[in-house]
């Protein structure tokens, strides 16, 4: 287990705050869901931002964040998605945009705001949240309770273990925002076959609405019903199933499974959404069109590659963070103020 150099105490859990890293990433085949954050690659960043490992888990929150009080001495943090903080502390309140990493100190209240664009964000804390792993995670699966604090949601009271770090400089990045005018990519099969041409057709060329029928588990489309070959081909026998795949019931609407999806399913999979794009399309909110296009494996892989070095450019560019009410000294040293200076106690003719 991870050394703790305290906790912060909840005051208010939001709606389905859990703690979630990158999942149980190999543990499929014995029926175990992936679980771990819908925001792998905002992990990521976020992470960068405090210096913690890639993989350290942090709080991901839908539509709303936790309140809490800081009872670690020293501790930073940072909103890696669009919600502000606001921190009542010995020295006032502040405003800390998102994407900013800000020193939080013993009896700091904080309160991580709404979620301005899209439905998922994360708070990730110096040392990591420090939870006990189980079966090789911290990720929470509350459907069979594993993981993360009692395997929940967060509640009122809860204490959350922080990891011990070492105080970095504190960073920041520009805005990072999804595009919106782009498709969800995703390869065909494995069960395309169950489909005319000219359904597979209507799937990648008509657009579908996200339901508020969404959680971890999955996301329910609506749009144009797409139709099996047969009734008979609206199931299969149970198979492997992953995040991203895209499988059709007999109803003809799409559900696409995320990280809390189940490891067999029955329904024919249309297409499978790529890596790269996965964690775009578990951040849409309900109400969002939604259009897919096919690629090759190929194609896949070398969106997946271009991904990663998206990543790692946008940590490179990290610069150093003024908070606000800060003063850069460095700049205001730099910067000439006025063009000459007056005495104001002396008498002018």
């Amino acid at each position: 287990m991870t050394a703790t150099d305290g906790h912060i105490r909840i005051s208010a859990a939001g709606p389905l705050t859990t703690v979630q890293d990158f999942g149980r990433l190999h543990l499929r085949r014995l029926g175990i869901p992936s679980a771990g954050t819908l925001c792998p690659d905002w992990l990521q960043l976020g992470n960068a931002l405090l210096g913690n490992p890639a993989d350290a888990a942090a709080l991901e929150f839908r539509l709303m964040g936790p309140s809490f009080t800081v009872e670690v001495d020293d501790m930073q943090a940072v909103v890696a998605g669009p919600a502000e903080l606001r921190i009542d502390g010995a020295d006032g309140a502040r405003r800390i945009k998102p994407w900013t990493v800000v020193k939080l100190s013993r009896g700091d209240d904080v309160t991580v705001g709404s979620v301005s664009r899209g439905t998922v964000a994360l708070l990730c804390v110096s040392g990591g949240v420090a939870t006990p792993p189980v079966l090789g995670s911290r990720a929470t699966y509350s459907r069979a309770g594993l993981g993360g604090l009692q395997g929940r949601s967060l509640q009122i009271g809860d204490l959350v273990p922080i990891g011990s770090a070492i105080p970095k400089d504190t960073l920041s990045l520009p805005d990072v925002d999804d595009p919106t005018d782009q498709p969800i990519r995703v390869i065909l099969g494995p069960q395309a076959d169950h489909f005319s041409n000219e359904q597979i057709g209507i799937f990648l060329s008509e657009s579908f609405f996200v339901t508020t029928n969404v959680d971890r588990m999955g996301m329910r489309l609506e749009g144009p019903k797409l139709k099996h070959r047969t009734a008979a081909l609206s199931e299969i026998v149970s198979d492997g199933i992953v995040p991203g795949a895209v499988q059709v019931p007999g109803t003809g609407n799409p559900i696409v499974l995320l990280a809390d999806g189940q490891t067999v399913g029955g329904y024919p999979k249309i297409a499978t959404v790529i890596s790269a794009d996965l964690p775009r399309l578990g951040r849409l909110a309900p109400g969002t069109l939604v259009s897919f296009s096919a690629v090759t494996v190929r194609e896949a892989e070398d969106a997946l590659e271009r991904h990663q070095t998206w990543l790692r450019t946008m940590i490179a560019s990290a610069g150093s963070a003024i908070e606000i009410g800060d003063v850069d000294l460095r700049l205001l040293y730099e910067t000439n103020l006025v063009s000459g200076a007056v005495n104001g106690t002396e008498e002018t003719e």
